[in-house]
């Protein structure tokens, strides 16, 4: 149980706070999360890592020297929001790119997707490599569906020292895919853990049993065995690995002993004795192992047993020095501090100040973000009750929470002549943040999507309405991943799309165009009662969603609609939008 706190809700940033102040040698504070206090070399790849708190050492711990460049660090076992991803990684950009590494959750994929997106589009190019290296999670003919556990150190090891030694993005990515797909990692649980303010583990495991396949966010494992003997144990935490095993795995393994919070080291310590014995019996040699707490999950009692198979530049890149608040190996000349302060001031400011056509639009686009809100508003209450038939009901409080920020914070930047770019990457900022979920993550996207496709001209015409469609578009669908057919909002939104391109290219005005575009919107979203969810959470009660369309499509389809009206509205009084 977390027992020392004041404020149960505050608790990760008041940690990541105490943290930055016990170790500014190694990192320093940025609105998100923490940046390398030392200086890097000019045009050097930056590796940005992160994830929820409740996991150290990672991943504010392994920012230094040699390892990651950059951590983002979201709430309790929660993703960080992309606008906190943007920050830190742009805080962190030293000119050579950035690397982002994390484990695969659907709500790191999302926000830290959407984050790239946004850097790619203001020039800073930006790869991903998920860690996938759980196998309790998937089978191995679905190894990139795996989750990440404690296989994210060797990721981040092996990736942050080739960003160090001053590889270009393409090899740090390389290598970082590279040791992905050699490490695999399988954990037990003894019992569950406590966040702070709970009176509660998340869940218990059975007296004398223990799980296998638990996750690092509080969640069981996927079957509950009788508790085994440290040799038991290890025979199968090994032979399971060795099962999984990659191809052309060869014969040099790491293996990491890691705690999950609070299994002492010496009952570490004796397992790991047991497992090298394994590995020895089975033809293995061990090379710079690890054992002690390494990705934790706040007082979770259990462990995980992870293997990365080497070659010799995985060796190399594995066994080169690090030195971090939590990680350290080997020796480095400590490098110069740099002026953080000002990469983060750089991080938040404006490019450039508005035009006058770019400001004078701000207040139609705002406008049209009122009239969402009072569309989502008006339908909140039958948008869960339709998100509840098959999902867990909170798309219309989700829609409102997004909306409700997203439009005051227009009303504010276009009360203050921001530009439409501003006030629209500003208002999908903080719909992602408020609204949360899948929803809100690509709602933001989008958002943000259309405020750079319009960016800062001197003028604008109907054609730009083609281009921000085709923006919002493709941001949902590249950040989404899904497909017409597999019942979401991408459903409405793909017919929505050819429409509006057909009408704009045959020469209708925008305002015409609008609302063609969303009636086929509406039209859609009713068509997809009849379909099976593919996606999300409504795709395992598929059979209850049949017969009800998908709130997602819906509510788009009546958004489409309120641009359409309130677009006619503005233009019927001579404003511009």
């Amino acid at each position: 149980m977390t027992r020392i706190f004041d404020d149960p809700s505050n608790f990760a940033n008041e940690a990541l706070a105490g943290f930055a102040a016990a170790n500014r040698q190694y990192v320093a504070p940025v609105d998100g999360g923490v940046v390398r206090s030392t200086e890097m070399k000019d045009g050097q790849a930056a590796l940005v890592i992160g994830g929820g708190s409740g996991h150290y050492p990672a991943f504010a711990g392994l920012v230094g020297q040699g390892l990651a460049a950059g951590s983002v660090c979201g709430n309790m076992f929660a993703s960080p929001s992309a606008s906190q991803v943007y920050r830190v990684a742009k805080a962190a950009n030293a000119g050579g790119g950035v690397l982002l590494s994390y484990g695969n959750y659907a709500g790191d994929v999302l926000h830290f997707g959407q984050a790239q997106l946004r850097l790619n589009a203001e020039g800073i190019e930006t790869r991903t490599v998920v860690v996938t290296d759980d196998i309790a999670s998937a089978p191995i003919e679905e190894l990139s569906s795996r989750r990440g556990i404690a296989g994210d150190l060797t990721v981040f090891k092996i990736a942050g020292s080739a960003a160090d030694e001053g590889l270009n993005l393409d090899e740090v990515e390389r290598l970082a895919v590279k040791t992905n797909y050699r490490t695999r990692s399988l954990g037990v649980a003894f019992d569950g853990c406590t966040l702070p303010g709970a009176s509660e583990p998340l869940f218990h495991v059975p007296e004398r049993h223990m799980s296998l396949g638990l996750g690092i966010h509080g969640e069981p494992g996927i079957s509950d065995h009788a508790m085994p003997s440290a040799s038991e144990l290890a025979e199968l935490l090994v032979s399971r690995l060795l099962q999984d095993k990659p191809d052309d795995a060869g014969n040099r393994v790491v293996p990491i002993v890691n705690g999950l919070g609070t299994v002492k080291y010496e009952e570490l310590f004796l397992l790991y004795g047991k497992i090298e014995a394994k590995l020895a019996e089975a033809g293995l040699e061990t090379v710079e192992p690890e054992c002690g707490e390494l990705v934790t999950s706040l007082d979770m009692s259990g462990l995980s047993l992870t293997l990365l198979w080497l070659d010799d530049e995985l060796e190399h890149h594995w066994a080169a020095p690090a030195d971090t608040p939590a990680y350290r190996k080997g020796h480095l000349e400590v490098r110069p501090h740099r002026d953080v302060e000002q990469l983060a001031e750089a991080a938040t400011a404006d490019v450039e100040p508005p035009t006058t056509a770019a400001a004078r639009l701000s207040a139609g686009a705002a406008a049209m973000l009122e009239a969402v809100r009072a569309v989502v508003v008006e339908h909140e209450e039958e948008l869960g009750k339709l998100d509840a038939i098959a999902g867990d009901g909170d798309h219309g409080i989700g829609m409102r929470r997004g909306v409700d920020a997203a439009a005051d914070v227009a009303a504010a930047c276009a009360e203050s002549s921001a530009g439409v770019d501003r006030l629209l990457i500003e208002a999908g900022e903080a719909w992602a943040e408020k609204a949360g979920g899948t929803s809100g993550a690509l709602w933001g996207s989008a958002i943000i999507a259309v405020g750079q496709s319009l960016g800062n001209r001197d003028s604008y015409n109907d054609d730009d309405g083609l281009a921000a469609v085709t923006a919002f578009s493709e941001a949902i669908m590249g950040l989404g991943q899904a497909e017409p057919g597999d019942k979401t909002m991408v459903d409405a939104l793909v017919p929505y799309t050819a429409v509006f391109t057909e009408h704009q290219q045959s020469g209708a005005s925008l305002g015409q165009t609008l609302s063609a575009a969303a009636g086929q919107a509406n039209e859609a979203a009713q068509a997809t009662a009849e379909m099976r969810p593919k996606k999300g959470r409504a795709r395992p009660l598929a059979e209850k969603s049949i017969g009800h369309p998908d709130p997602g499509a819906v509510s788009f389809g009546k958004i489409a609609s309120a641009v359409a009206t309130a677009y006619q509205d503005l233009n019927g009084k001579g404003a511009q939008a």
